[in-house]
C-alpha cells in the first residue's frame, strides 16, 4: 500500500451557530461553517480573501455545543472528505467537507498579546510563539 496523507488544520471563526442532528442510525452529527482569511497586498492596501469550510463532527459534548456559536474562534484538525447525495429535485449534489478529529476553542482574549497569560499548555494543539523568547544574540550558542 502506498503512503498517503489527508490532513487539514484550520483556525477560523464560525459563520453561524452550529447545527446538531441525528442520522437514521441515531449517530449525532454537528455541522458548522468555518471561515479563514488569506491576506494579501493589492495596490498598497491589504485585502482579505475569505474561504468558507464546511465542517462536521460526531458525538459532540453538551459543553462544546454551547460554544459552537457564530463568531467563535476555533482550531480544527481533521481530514477532507467528499460525498454525494440526491436532493429532493432528483439532482446529484457533491459535497466536500472537513471531518473534524481534534479541536480547540480559542478565546479572543488569548489571541491579543496584552491579555495573554503564560499558560500556553492550555491549548496544546495551537502553536503560540512565546513573547518572552530571547533574541538570537542572547542565546549562549
Amino acid at each position: 500500500m502506498a503512503f498517503s496523507l489527508n490532513k487539514i488544520q484550520l483556525i477560523g471563526n464560525l459563520t453561524k451557530d452550529a447545527e446538531h442532528r441525528f442520522t437514521t442510525s441515531n449517530t449525532e452529527v454537528t455541522s458548522f461553517s468555518l471561515v479563514t482569511n488569506h491576506s494579501y497586498k493589492k495596490d498598497e492596501k491589504w485585502e482579505d480573501e475569505p474561504t468558507f469550510h464546511n465542517c462536521v463532527m460526531f458525538g459532540v459534548s453538551d459543553y462544546l455545543k454551547e460554544k459552537l456559536v457564530k463568531g467563535a474562534k476555533f482550531y480544527v484538525e481533521g481530514r477532507l472528505a467528499k460525498r454525494n447525495y440526491e436532493n429532493k429535485e432528483g439532482s446529484k449534489v457533491y459535497v466536500t467537507e472537513v471531518v473534524v478529529d481534534k479541536f480547540n476553542i480559542i478565546p479572543l482574549s488569548y489571541m491579543s498579546t496584552e491579555n495573554r497569560t503564560d499558560d500556553y499548555n492550555h491549548f496544546p494543539n495551537v502553536k503560540v510563539e512565546n513573547p518572552e523568547a530571547p533574541e538570537d544574540d542572547d542565546l549562549p550558542f
